[in-house]
Formats: structure tokens, C-alpha cells, sequence
């Protein structure tokens, strides 16, 4: 049986997947994975946000408002959503976590940042707490920690399944030489290997404009040579990282962007100024569905006064998964096993599920940029078909 996730000014419709009926529980007790909760009363979750890091105030100002968006439209639940200070550090998560559990949190959702998230998920797990980070690292992720934020496994898989479908199945991978991105291309490998497609290469250069520039001639010779159709990087579209450079000096060490597909493993969109890269035009990537975020991000501005950060929505996510769970009236509506269900919950971004491991998937659109602007080329999924893992 399947329940809606309602509320009162509803971003999106989705479905949340309706667990066994259990026993209410007269008192919040602990259970090996997860508290049992009274659904009659008020369900005590505590959000755990950078708000004193001299870095990150702002994006924890938009997590705290944006969660306090998904408690005001929920029905059918209530949630004393309380809030804690991390500062930005592993040693102010696991404060902030201590002092949430013995407040009588029954979740956590937060830490922004993957080792603030194990460490509050450390704090968390003797007491049988479930902790939903804002991080996408999947090194973080596992136990009672679930990461929220979009993986590059996630956004890997999108990108082969589609390029495969249109005929484009031997990849050549170019990364950087940093921790992050060699993670991205153990994604990208694992996709490829998932999904029909093939390694015909990879390459790797030093995070450093000097470092990108020396290395694309031997870049551009390694492709041609392994007959690849997809050449497919890591890195981010940022001002001052690698990517413009690599974009737009492939084309001029002989790599035909009309023979050769560009791809990027993370957002080329952001920041906007990246559109108009020369080198990026006819470029794929993944992306939430753009309506959806655009309702979303809309609907934030007029609230609050400016536009939220691409994690922002996150924060609602969690809390909106949390009160539609609790609306079900199971008093094991926040264990493990309620939050990991094979269709997942609706999002403000499109769909998220969460896997076995604490990983999620999310639903994406395969967007390309065409004349300076983002075009949809494959929507995103409204929903997920068949279990997660």
C-alpha cells in the first residue's frame, strides 16, 4: 500500500511507501535501529547546522529555514524541530549531537559536512538514533548515518545508462588528482560496468590550471587513440578550477566536439557564468528536474528574500521524509527499515530513495547546454520502479 506525502502548500506530490502497522508506543523508547515514537504527540528532531562557521552561516541560515518550511506544511505529523549549532567542525557535531539526544531527539538530520556527519552519527548510534547528513559522501555513509545530498554514483549512473541509449558506450574518463575525484572515477567505473558501457581510457592531471594546460595534448592523443565516443571528467565548472581550461583546450589539440561527446560528472550550470564557455557548449550533465527546482526555489525567495543554494532543499527533504513517515502512525516510523523503502519519498528536487549502505539515489534529468542555456534532453523520473538496494 502507498500513501501520499501531504501537505498544506504542497511543493510536490509523491509517494512514500506505507510500512507494517506497529504498536503506538505509549513513550519514545529506544530499538536496536531506530526509537520507537508516540505519532500523538510532538516528535522531538533536531537539525544540526554550521550557523557560527565563518564560512558556512549563511547555507546553515537556509537549512534552518527551509526545514522549517517542510514542519509548516506538513499534516498529519507534528515535529518540535529544534535546532543546534555545529560550527562547521567534527568536535561541534558531536556537542551538538550529545546535546540533542539528551534534549530527547529521535532523529538528527544534518551535519552539513561528511566527518561533522560521522561524527554526530557516532554520538547517535549507542542511543538507536537514525542521522541524515547533508553531505554526499558515501565514505560517511552506513550504520545509522544516510547521506542526503546527490552522489557522484547517482549522477555516473544517470549519465552511462543515457549516453548508452543513444549509442555512446565507450568512455574515456579525465580527472583530477585529488581524494574527490578519484572517488568520482570509481563511480564512473562502476556505472560503466553496470550499465553497458566501456572503459576505453582515463586519464589524470595535477588540480592546477598549469597542471590541466601541460596535460591536455596527452589527453587529446590517449582519446583519439582508444576510440572513444564519450569523454567524460570529474571535475567542477568552477572560475577557478581545471574544467574551462579543459573544455575549451580539447577542441583546439583536435578532439571534434561533434565526434566527441562531453560529459560532466558534476553540475556544468553552476556557477551560470560556466553556460557561456565556449568548450562546454553541447555538453551533458545531470541535474534535478529543473521545474521542480524552479517551483521550489521560487517559492524560497518569496518567503525569505533570496534565492537558496542547490542544497538548500535538502533540509526540507529530511524533514518533510520525517513528518510524512510519522504521519503513517507507526511507532516505528524512524527506524532503519522505514526509511529505506524501494519508492522512496517525494522531494522538491524530484524523487530520493535511501540505500541499504546509507546512500541514496535521486532522480535526475540529463540536461545539455545549448546557446549559452540549460536544455532538458532526457526528463527526470517522477518516481522509482522496482526495489533499491
Amino acid at each position: 500500500m502507498v500513501a501520499f506525502l501531504s501537505v498544506r502548500r504542497k511543493v510536490v506530490s509523491g509517494l512514500v511507501a506505507v510500512l507494517a502497522s506497529g504498536v503506538l508506543a505509549a513513550c519514545d523508547v529506544s530499538l536496536g535501529n531506530g526509537p520507537l515514537i508516540n505519532t500523538q504527540r510532538s516528535v522531538p528532531v533536531a537539525l544540526l547546522v554550521p550557523a557560527s562557521s565563518s564560512t558556512s552561516a549563511e547555507l546553515a541560515l537556509s537549512l534552518e529555514n527551509a526545514a522549517r518550511m517542510a514542519v509548516g506544511d506538513l499534516q498529519g505529523a507534528a515535529i518540535d524541530l529544534r535546532v543546534y549549532d555545529t560550527e562547521g567542525t567534527p568536535e561541534g557535531a558531536t556537542i551538538a549531537a550529545s546535546d540533542a539526544l539528551s534534549e530527547g531527539a529521535r532523529i538528527i538530520v544534518g551535519p552539513l559536512f561528511g566527518e561533522a556527519a560521522r561524527a554526530a552519527g557516532q554520538v547517535a548510534a549507542p542511543r538507536g538514533v537514525n542521522v541524515l547528513s547533508f553531505s554526499n559522501n558515501p565514505g560517511v555513509a552506513g550504520g545509522n548515518v544516510f547521506v542526503m545530498g546527490n552522489t557522484f554514483q547517482t549522477a555516473a549512473d544517470r549519465l552511462v545508462r543515457y549516453s548508452v541509449s543513444q549509442g555512446k558506450n565507450r568512455f574515456f574518463i579525465v580527472h583530477e588528482e585529488t581524494a574527490a575525484d578519484e572517488l568520482a572515477r570509481v563511480s564512473i567505473e562502476r556505472a560503466l560496468a553496470a550499465n553497458g558501457g566501456v572503459l576505453a581510457g582515463a586519464m589524470s592531471y595535477p588540480k592546477s590550471q598549469t597542471g590541466v594546460i601541460e596535460a591536455v595534448p596527452n589527453i587529446a592523443r590517449e582519446f583519439r587513440a582508444s576510440g572513444a565516443t564519450v569523454l567524460i571528467a570529474t571535475a567542477n565548472a568552477s572560475d577557478r578550477g581545471t574544467l574551462p581550461f579543459l573544455s575549451e583546450l580539447l577542441p583546439e589539440n583536435g578532439i571534434d566536439p561533434e565526434v566527441a561527446q562531453f560529459v560532466g560528472i558534476q553540475r556544468l550550470d553552476v556557477p551560470a557564468s560556466a553556460l557561456s564557455l565556449k568548450g562546454l557548449q553541447g555538453a551533458w550533465f545531470a541535474a534535478p528536474d529543473p521545474d521542480l527546482s524552479a517551483r521550489f526555489d521560487a517559492r524560497y525567495q518569496a518567503a525569505f528574500g533570496r534565492t537558496p543554494s542547490p542544497v538548500t532543499g535538502l533540509a526540507y527533504d529530511a524533514v518533510a521524509a520525517v513528518g510524512a513517515l510519522i504521519a503513517q502512525g507507526n511507532s516505528n516510523a524512524l527506524s532503519r527499515e522505514s526509511l529505506i523503502q524501494g519508492q522512496g519519498f517525494a522531494g522538491v528536487y524530484g524523487p530520493f530513495r535511501f540505500f541499504q549502505n546509507g546512500t541514496n539515489e535521486r532522480g535526475l534529468a540529463v540536461a545539455q547546454i545549448q546557446n549559452n542555456q540549460v536544455t532538458v534532453i532526457d526528463t527526470a523520473p517522477r518516481s522509482f520502479a522496482g526495489p533499491g538496494f
